[in-house]
């Protein structure tokens, strides 16, 4: 009898917890200018007396969406999408409720005024113009949580494995500390390392050219981009971190980090050693220092013509110089961070270096079976290969506000490679009989450097009348690639188990490329009316680059020595 009493004290207490959790809320969104409704919306349930995120959904293909058993209480509905407003309302849930909310339109953020903010009662979250702001401690994080935790909590915010962070669907290219970088264009920098309470305010906007911030005139370049706003307590003192841990098999991985913070000077430096493939492996800055393989020539918006000679050696070079998640890497990097402003703000700097010693070493067999309508056949490739490099950046900017209406700045960044690359790389085909169809060996080595070193000059003003400015800006680009490398490359072809064909390359190569350029640009701006300005650029620019190749094979002494003039070339440009 007590079995069964027990037994029914529990049955209604199932009862009475899933009677309490069929409260549901659902609705419709809707775009209010095409009247169409909106797909893969974000919709957040906050909780009203703290703002804490409750539960999360997506719009469905006909823009749909439905939280079911919610708890009674009052709630912030959130609504997020990408060039949309965000959308908040209060919604107050009962043990019974079933609200359909209907159609819920949402505005194109285009459509808005300047500077209005979007359903104000909601502090957690703001819209400001162009610009998202979230309070930080409105969202709940572990202690000891790093910014990317609390980024992780934020609606429209999404951070992948490897910290790559995509806000409103596009790429965040900078993350900005008090408006200031921090350790340059490395984003993962700033978001793993720096503790999420020390945050007052998360901002994310598509951050202008410093000249269309000047001039006021969208020109069109735009960077998505986070700033997080220091809390005051948190701009005077010292912090860090240091993490280590160790594994079966070898796998390492150590982490220290140190700041110190005083007021508007900031000093900061980190190192790490690892070979877990997660830690310090996300320098971005292959495109901006000139290492990309690929040959063209582009005209700039202002006539000029920039050129990036091919100088890969036939193929050889065939590693980026970064891990790409192929193979075993161990890596070796740290740098420094500095930055300030004196002088009532009249003066700032900023500067950052780094270096990184990063080895990747891997290998891989593939087999694969082919099965076509007359015939079968089997491909094995079998792949090793050892990657070294050694890389050295150094970047800062100084400037200084000359009055009230002009000033001057100085930006500088260098570079120096070292890199070391070898591959291996060997395949068979088979018949179905096993019999060879054909075989090859490819052995490629290069060994090279690369220096660059880019300096740009900005002087800025303006006049009394609003929207009238005049600037200058003066570029200036150097970069030179140094590399040798060797290529043997043995291909066999068979008929009916017996050789027919060979072909075999075995070669010495050298490469040299240098380029230097210098770019200047003369910009006046004077407004018309209130809704049209006049813009007028002028540009001089200078590009000479030369590239030399050489392709050598064995002589009679055995000896590279025997110029191939098919694989060699020499190019000269220059170009006004």
């Amino acid at each position: 009898m007590k079995k069964y009493f027990t037994l029914s004290i529990l049955f209604l207490q199932v009862c009475i917890y899933c009677s309490a959790q069929n409260s549901t809320l659902k609705g419709v969104i809707t775009d209010t200018t095409s009247k169409e409704n909106l797909s893969n919306a974000t919709i957040s349930l906050l909780r009203a007396k703290d703002s804490i995120l409750y539960k999360f959904t997506r719009s469905d293909a006909k823009g749909n969406f439905q939280f079911k058993n919610i708890d009674s209480g009052k709630f912030v509905l959130l609504i997020t999408y990408p060039k949309y407003a965000d959308f908040a309302d209060f919604v107050t849930v009962t043990d019974t409720s079933k609200l359909n909310l209907g159609k819920i339109p949402l505005i194109l953020k285009a459509n808005l005024l300047q500077d209005v903010i979007v359903r104000s009662a909601v502090s957690a979250i703001k819209i400001k113009g162009d610009t998202t702001e979230f309070l930080a401690d409105s969202f709940r994080v572990q202690p000891n949580a790093t910014v990317e935790d609390l980024l992780k909590k934020l609606p429209g915010i999404q951070v992948d494995k490897n910290g790559t962070i995509t806000a409103q669907g596009e790429k965040v290219q900078k993350v900005l500390v008090d408006g200031e970088e921090f350790f340059g264009d490395d984003p993962t920098l700033v978001t793993q390392n720096l503790r999420a309470d020390m945050v007052d305010k998360v901002q994310v906007y598509d951050k202008k050219s410093d000249q269309a911030t000047f001039t006021g005139i969208d020109d069109g370049q735009k960077e998505k981009t986070i700033n997080l706003k220091l809390k005051d307590n948190k701009k005077n003192g010292y912090f860090g971190k240091a993490n280590l841990s160790a594994g079966t098999n070898g796998y390492h991985d150590s982490q220290l980090m140190f700041n110190d913070f005083k007021g508007k000077k900031k000093f900061a430096f980190y190192g790490i050693v690892s070979n877990t493939g997660t830690s310090g492996l996300n320098w971005q800055d292959q495109s901006s220092y000139g290492d990309d393989p690929l040959s063209n020539a582009d005209v700039g918006d202002n006539g000029g013509i920039s050129i990036s000679i091919n100088n890969d050696l036939d193929g050889l070079d065939f590693w980026s110089g970064q891990y790409n998640g192929q193979g075993r890497p161990l890596v070796q990097t740290g740098g420094l961070h500095y930055n300030d402003k004196w002088d009532d703000d009249k003066q700032s700097i900023n500067g950052n270096y780094k270096a990184l010693d990063l080895h990747v070493n891997g290998s891989s067999a593939t087999r694969s079976e082919f099965i076509l309508p007359d015939t079968l056949y089997f491909n094995n490739d079998k792949q090793s290969f050892h990657n070294q490099i050694l890389r050295n950046r150094l970047n800062g900017s100084y400037e200084y506000q000359l009055d009230s209406s002009s000033s001057i700045k100085i930006t500088a960044d260098g570079g120096i490679d070292h890199k070391i690359t070898d591959l291996i790389d060997s395949s068979e085909a088979r018949a179905s009989d096993s019999s060879l169809v054909n075989n090859a060996l490819r052995h490629t080595s290069t060994t090279g450097d690369n220096k660059v070193l880019n300096s740009n000059l900005l002087w800025r003003k303006k006049f009394k009348k609003k929207g009238r400015t005049i600037s200058f800006n003066l570029r200036e680009n150097y970069s030179n690639n140094t590399s040798t490398g060797f290529l043997y490359s043995n291909n066999n072809y068979y008929l009916h188990g017996e050789l027919a064909k060979d072909s075999l390359t075995d070669q010495f190569k050298t490469n040299n490329t240098e380029s230097i350029s210098l770019d200047s640009k003369l910009t006046y701006t004077e407004p018309l009316s209130k809704v049209s300005s006049l813009v007028f650029n002028y540009g001089v620019a200078v590009n000479n680059s030369a590239s030399t190749v050489r392709s050598f094979n064995k002589g009679n002494d055995a000896k590279y020595t025997a110029l191939d003039s098919l694989y060699s070339n020499h190019y000269l440009f220059n170009i006004l």
